[in-house]
C-alpha cells in the first residue's frame, strides 16, 4: 500500500480502479496521490508562495514515501536509545536528493524538470540498521535500504535534474536509508547505541513497490519539522 502523503490538495478526479487520484494544478506536472491523501496547490506557477518572497524560503528535498505498513514496522524500533530524537512516523522517507533552500525561479524549474523523469515502478526493501557518525560522534540512526539498479538510476536522474537547475548538491556517495532518529552534538548514548544496533541487525521490511517520488518542502513545526509534498511524480512504465 502506498503512503498517504501529507500537505497537498487534489483538484481533479479519483480513479477507483487504481486507488490513486490524478491531481493537476494549472501548470504543474500530473501527480498521482494515494487516497486518502490531501494536498496543497502551489500559489504561483505551481510554486510555493516563497517563490515570490525573500522571506521563509523553504528547504526542498526529493524523496520516496514510506508506505504505511513499512512505517508501522519501523515504529517499534524507535526506542531504547537515550537522547535520540526520534523522527515522527509520518515523516519517514527515503531521500533521493537534499536541495536545501532554493530560490523561486529555481523551484519552478525543479517542478517542471523533475516531471520529465520517466521509468517503471520498482521494488524497495529495508535490511538492517546503521548509525551514521561524524568521527566518533553519532549523527543519526537509520534503517538501511537495499541497493538496486532502479533505485540508483532514479537517484542519479533526480540529482542530475537538480544540478542542471542550478542546485548545489553535496558530493557524497548515495547511501539509501530511512532516518529513524537524530542526535544532538552533545548526545551521550553510552552502550545503548551498540545494543540497539546488535538487537536490530536482522531487521527487514518489504519489499514494496515504489510507484513514484515527490518533491517535499520542510518547515519548522514546534521543536521539529513538518514535510509538505509540493509535487508528486509517478513512475508509470
Amino acid at each position: 500500500m502506498a503512503a498517504s502523503l501529507p500537505g497537498m490538495t487534489c483538484r481533479s478526479t479519483h480513479s477507483s480502479s487504481t486507488g490513486w487520484r490524478r491531481c493537476r494544478t494549472s501548470t504543474s506536472p500530473t501527480a498521482f496521490i494515494p487516497t486518502p491523501a490531501v494536498s496543497r496547490s502551489w500559489s504561483t506557477a505551481s510554486c510555493p508562495s516563497s517563490c515570490n518572497s525573500s522571506i521563509a524560503m523553504p528547504r526542498l528535498f526529493a524523496a520516496l514515501p514510506v508506505p504505511d505498513e513499512i512505517a508501522d514496522a519501523l515504529a517499534p524500533l524507535q526506542n531504547g536509545v537515550p537522547q535520540a530524537h526520534w523522527v515522527p512516523v509520518e515523516n519517514l522517507h527515503i531521500t533521493l536528493a537534499f536541495m536545501g533552500n532554493v530560490e523561486g525561479a529555481t523551484q519552478r524549474d525543479l517542478v517542471d524538470e523533475l516531471g520529465d523523469i520517466a521509468g517503471p515502478p520498482f521494488a524497495v526493501r529495508l535490511s538492517g540498521v546503521e548509525a551514521f557518525s561524524s568521527g566518533k560522534r553519532p549523527i543519526a540512526l537509520v534503517a538501511k535500504v537495499e541497493r538496486g539498479e532502479r533505485l540508483d538510476w532514479l537517484q542519479r536522474k533526480v540529482a542530475t535534474v537538480a544540478r542542471n537547475c542550478g542546485v548545489s548538491l553535496e558530493r557524497r556517495a548515495f547511501r539509501p536509508h530511512v532516518t529513524l532518529a537524530r542526535f544532538a552534538d552533545d548526545a551521550e548514548t553510552g552502550h545503548h547505541l551498540a545494543q540497539f544496533l546488535a538487537s536490530h541487525a536482522l531487521f527487514s521490511a518489504g519489499p514494496w513497490i515504489c510507484e513514484g517520488f515527490a518533491l517535499y518542502s520542510s518547515h519548522r513545526a514546534g521543536a521539529g519539522r513538518a514535510y509538505v509534498a509540493e509535487a508528486e511524480y509517478p513512475l508509470t512504465f
